[in-house]
């Protein structure tokens, strides 16, 4: 059988196959297959046996110490780990315009004051329109070295004569290897340029930053393997219509994961969050029915969101079931318990549940508040306002203990709340911390807290 010299890659899933179809047989994704042409094989010596590195104990390896810039940017700090790590790769992520080009832009300048040596690689936009970004930053004095290349031989020219201590990329998908004859931002293109750009910067001791295209699923464009070659990967989230970004990380060699960082974009740049709870809560009616305030964990961070719920009658046959904020299924299912444990009748009705300010909860402590919230709303009786509820529910109705109850009360008492509805496994530890206290052993007992006084 003839060798085959061309392939078809999945830009979804990564699938390869030797035959073009309009829909991905692996992933089911349409219009996804990408033709990659097979490399050249390259000619192998025979008889000679390749030489391998002697391997060593552990203890005769001497590891250095990860030396850690700051950017001057706490909430970009944070999520990074405490700074950046130089000889690392960190791949940013998110939606056209969010502000990935801005907040890169801000901390090399910044880093740039600082005496480090940074080189910002703007394969999309001209050094003019760099420029301009940089005046309304209040940077156009700024010691930052900035090319406009596309060429990854330039890009890895100028990374050895300037030698960096800081390099961005934006973006990887524009950056293209004259070796290949694959098309700009193709599945192999992307690989091959990311690959030599991370070798090259590890080498020499710098830290890389790659600026990623999204999907249409909101997942970095190209494909899977890219994320698996990069330390860190970073996603930037925000709601369509508001000026609130929050920067997360999926994934951390040399951090923890899950941790965000809040900013909101202004008019000179994107500007740090300092209190994001008190930013959540600004606008929170605390009598209106159908609002639970709870405390969700961010990585090493507590944050205070209110969840808010809305019942009433259907107005047609089929109920309507809307969540924002929150997973679908998990609002579900919680619908079906609180009918059947707790006997609040939803079955019947139209329920809407969304997260105030933009914020997805998707943790389990979250439960609790879900469901006091549907059947505040149901009942048309508020909760407290000066309470916050934290609780995971079972699917026999029962409350769960959940993890890391003191960071979440020591928030909620910095912004003055007093009272906590927890399961009764976090009782003690709760009582430290607020001045009233409501253990919850099930959702009978929780949605009796919707009667008491007070």
């Amino acid at each position: 059988m003839a060798k085959k010299d061309a392939a078809y890659v999945c830009s979804e899933c990564d699938a390869t196959f030797y035959r073009w179809s309009g829909r991905c047989p692996n992933c089911r994704q349409w219009d996804s297959l990408q033709e990659v042409r097979a490399a050249p094989a390259r000619e192998r010596s025979l008889g000679r046996a390749a030489i391998a590195t002697p391997p060593l104990s552990i203890a005769e390896i001497e590891v250095d110490p990860h030396v850690r810039v700051p950017t001057d940017i706490p909430e970009f700090d944070r999520v990074l780990g405490g700074g950046v790590l130089l000889g690392s790769t960190i791949l940013l992520g998110g939606e056209p315009g969010i502000g990935k080009s801005t907040m890169l832009l801000q901390a090399l300048g910044m880093m740039a004051a600082q005496g480090m040596r940074c080189l910002y690689v703007s394969c999309e936009e001209s050094l003019g329109q760099v420029k301009m970004r940089a005046e309304r930053l209040g940077l156009e004095r700024s010691a930052l070295a900035v090319s406009a290349e596309t060429s990854l031989e330039s890009i890895l020219a100028l990374v050895g004569t300037e030698t960096p201590q800081v390099v961005v990329v934006e973006s990887i998908q524009r950056v293209n290897a004259a070796e290949l004859d694959s098309p700009t931002g193709s599945l192999r293109q992307v690989s091959t340029c990311a690959t030599a750009l991370t070798e090259a910067c590890k080498e020499a001791g710098c830290a890389l930053f790659l600026v990623g295209h999204v999907t249409k699923q909101g997942l970095i464009a190209g494909p899977r393997a890219l994320e698996h070659l990069v330390d860190t990967v970073l996603y930037f989230e925000s709601e369509r219509f508001q000026a609130l970004r929050i920067l997360r990380a999926a994934k951390n060699r040399f951090g923890a994961v899950n941790e965000i960082g809040v900013f909101e974009m202004g008019p000179d740049g994107l500007q740090e969050v300092r209190n994001p709870s008190e930013l959540f809560l600004a606008e929170r009616d605390a009598s209106a029915s159908g609002s639970v305030v709870t405390a969700t964990m961010e990585g090493s961070r507590a944050l205070l969101v209110e969840v808010q719920a809305l019942v009433g009658p259907g107005a047609y046959g089929t109920p309507e079931r809307k969540a924002s904020g929150m997973d679908y299924r998990r609002f579900s299912m919680m619908l079906s318990v609180l009918e059947r444990q707790a006997g609040v009748e939803l079955g019947r009705c139209d329920a809407f549940v969304n997260v105030a300010g933009g914020v997805r909860v998707f943790e389990p402590a979250a439960d609790l508040p879900l469901v006091l919230a549907l059947a505040s709303s149901f009942r048309n009786r508020p909760f407290f306002s000066d309470a916050v509820a934290v609780g995971e529910v079972g699917l026999g109705g029962e409350v769960r203990a959940v993890s890391r109850i003191e960071e979440r009360l020591k928030e909620a008492r910095k912004l003055g709340f007093e009272r906590a509805v927890v399961p009764a496994g976090n009782a003690g530890a709760a009582r430290r911390l607020v001045s009233e206290v409501h253990p919850v052993r099930n959702l009978l007992e929780a949605v009796r807290c919707l009667h008491a006084p007070g």
